[in-house]
């Protein structure tokens, strides 16, 4: 039996970088504890389920220290102050597999002389950030009334992500890793990311979050995108602050979803009935917290009055949503990858401009499964 020598620095390294002390793999891997006091070494077999236990690249365990693994996208993250520590294996990887569904419809794009996108990048920090938010709902086609259109705020969510998508912009929803279950991501580290491009610009919302809060962080990365400044975004409470794009995107996305003449407007007939914020939420399409957000912003209430209502509204939603099924996997698919995006790459696998395996890849799912899904799509007619 094969032993490797390790540098117990190295045992000890991946284990924090999975988010979990020693002791916690220990349970599974009882030797752990005596490879890193170099009592005895791993075998190959050992250590390789220590690498698949921690999602640490195999080899990364036999460098002599630590590798650097900065975020590969700008942070503006304020969530428990998180862009002081390490990014999770789970974040890394999820956002590496946008980068490559990115960066596969770019070529795929320009390979078809489609052309660039003419909104991303066109706003500028100087521009007035309402000003932009209301271009963003004319673009997305959305007049006045279009609220009364909906018939709740949830299907507004859905609604407005397929109009981004529509737009030409990849809009995923996920709350794991790819469509693994067992790999949740987790809303204390971020609530989203836009990655920017002229031609496949990318939201990410943490579909982990309270779906009520989903709303408000799908048209704030949108106006990322719009800003041409793509990032990390992690914010307590539905309030993003300290950078300038931050709160530029949160004025923008605010007025979006709610503009404040029509707000002002509503608010002096409800504020002194129960339940004031439901009431803004069904004549808005936004979810209550949004409602009370705007509310917030607009100095009708006070921040401890907002903070209250909402803990209480997403504590509610969280024990409610923990009691509900996933839901189907395979209409799943359309938020987590995208149907837009799923779509080319199912044509371009059947025309054979890439491989099945590749197909497979990009967007996450096994043979069976994309068999499946490609037959869904194929009868989607949504």
């Amino acid at each position: 039996m094969v032993r490797v020598q390790v540098p117990p620095e190295m045992l000890s390294w991946a284990c924090k970088r999975a988010g979990y002390d020693v002791e916690y793999f220990a349970k599974s891997i009882p030797q752990l504890t005596s490879w890193i006091r170099q009592e005895q070494q791993p075998t190959l077999n050992q250590l390789e389920k220590l690498a698949r236990a921690t999602r640490t690249p195999f080899g990364y365990l036999f460098l002599p220290e630590p590798p650097d693994e900065p975020l590969p996208v700008s942070d503006y993250r304020t969530v428990s102050d998180t862009s002081r520590y390490r990014p999770s294996p789970n974040l890394l990887e999820t956002i590496h597999a946008m980068q490559r569904r990115q960066d596969w419809l770019r070529e795929s794009l320009i390979e078809d002389g489609i052309q660039p996108l003419d909104f991303v990048a066109s706003a500028r920090l100087a521009d007035e950030p309402e000003a932009v938010g209301h271009e963003m709902r004319n673009a997305l086609g959305l007049g006045s009334g279009w609220a009364a259109k909906v018939r709740t705020w949830q299907g507004a969510v859905s609604e407005l992500r397929q109009l981004i998508e529509t737009l030409g912009v990849m809009a995923v929803i996920n709350g794991v890793v790819g469509n693994n279950s067992h790999r949740k991501l987790s809303v204390e580290e971020f609530r989203g990311f836009a990655l920017t491009d002229p031609y496949a610009p990318l939201i990410f919302v943490n579909g982990a979050d309270a779906k009520s809060a989903q709303m408000f962080t799908l048209v704030h990365e949108l106006a990322h995108i719009w800003l041409g400044d793509g990032g990390l975004s992690g914010f307590d409470n539905m309030q993003p602050d300290g950078a300038d794009v931050e709160v530029w995107c949160n004025r923008a996305a605010s007025e979006f979803l709610v503009p404040a003449k029509e707000f002002s407007t509503y608010w002096e007939k409800v504020w002194q009935e129960q339940k004031p914020f439901d009431k803004m939420a069904r004549t808005f399409k936004v979810s209550p917290i949004v409602a009370a957000r705007r509310a917030l912003d607009l100095n009708y209430v006070e921040l401890s009055t907002f903070l209250d209502f909402y803990e209480d509204y997403t504590g509610r939603e969280y024990r409610s949503s923990s009691s509900k099924s996933g839901g189907n996997f395979y209409n799943n698919q359309n938020t987590r990858v995208g149907k837009r995006f799923a779509t080319r790459v199912l044509r371009a696998a059947r025309e054979g401009r890439i491989s099945f395996k590749e197909a497979h890849n990009l967007t996450g799912m096994r043979d069976g499964s994309f068999q499946k899904y490609a037959k869904f799509l194929d009868g989607d007619s949504s």
